[in-house]
């Protein structure tokens, strides 16, 4: 396993505007090419979190998913974030993982109760890691930060990678929760979030972090819209993992399909 370097784009959103926000994002990430092997996007990056699900749901394959794909291909790179998708009878906030061959999603399992998500989103069931670049990456958006049986690393994962609409008010324990991902799997975690006020008047303070498995911050963004490139080191993560072996004291569990 190689070294893996992430882009954190942490940045404002234009208000259920998918076409500005692309355009918007593309300048921002225009200049990693061959410098990154994922660009990680906040959740809902086309919309802001709202929760106009039938308004804002574009169909699997549909222009975002296209342009994640072109983004992939452009940059040499996998590019991720979620988006309102309809599949079926139901739309998900779907987390999509692009790459230059291929896209995978993973759709919100934890829905926000308190801003009513689930009852404009229906909720995922299955956890979903990915493989890339020798990296096994587990994918969660947001309010999946609060559960940690659902992200527990079942020596299947290396990389979390958290994408948010997470507010002002409850930064620390966005903060707090991320380093507690990292050090409790022994595993890297990568949380983006973005700035600026929503359509709702919700104010975002970003601290999107990257943090190794002691839960060392790697990247700390803080406030203010910015693009962040940050390297994780697979030899140290090695290391750590058979120098703490704390895995194998860990309670034995298993999850409901539902």
């Amino acid at each position: 396993m190689q070294n893996l370097t992430a882009t954190l784009v942490q940045c404002e959103l234009a208000w259920e505007s998918p076409a500005q926000n692309r355009e918007h994002l593309e300048s921002l990430i225009a200049g990693e090419r061959d410098n990154t092997d994922i660009v990680v996007l906040p959740e809902m990056f086309t919309t802001g979190f709202s929760m106009n699900a039938e308004g804002n749901a574009e169909p699997p394959g549909g222009d975002t998913e296209q342009w994640l794909r072109r983004m992939a291909a452009a940059l040499n790179c996998a590019v991720t974030g979620s988006i309102a998708t309809r599949d079926g009878n139901a739309v998900f906030n779907r987390m999509l993982f692009a790459t230059p061959d291929s896209v995978t999603h993973y759709d919100k399992r934890h829905l926000f109760r308190m801003a009513g998500e689930e009852q404009h989103y229906a909720p995922g069931h299955s956890r979903v890691c990915v493989t890339w670049r020798g990296w096994r990456v587990l994918l969660q958006v947001c309010y999946d930060l609060r559960f940690p049986v659902f992200s527990r690393n079942r020596g299947d994962y290396d990389l979390a990678l958290y994408v948010a609409n997470w507010p002002v008010a409850r930064r620390e324990h966005w903060r707090c929760l991320l380093q507690a991902r990292a050090i409790e799997n022994l595993a890297c975690v990568v949380g983006v979030n973005r700035v600026g006020e929503d359509g709702n008047g919700l104010h975002y303070s970003g601290d999107s972090l990257a943090l190794d498995a002691h839960g060392h911050h790697l990247a700390d963004m803080k406030e203010g819209a910015e693009t962040r490139r940050v390297t994780f080191d697979a030899e140290a993560l090695a290391a750590h993992r058979e120098r703490f072996p704390f895995h194998l004291d860990a309670d034995d569990f298993s999850l409901p399909a539902s």
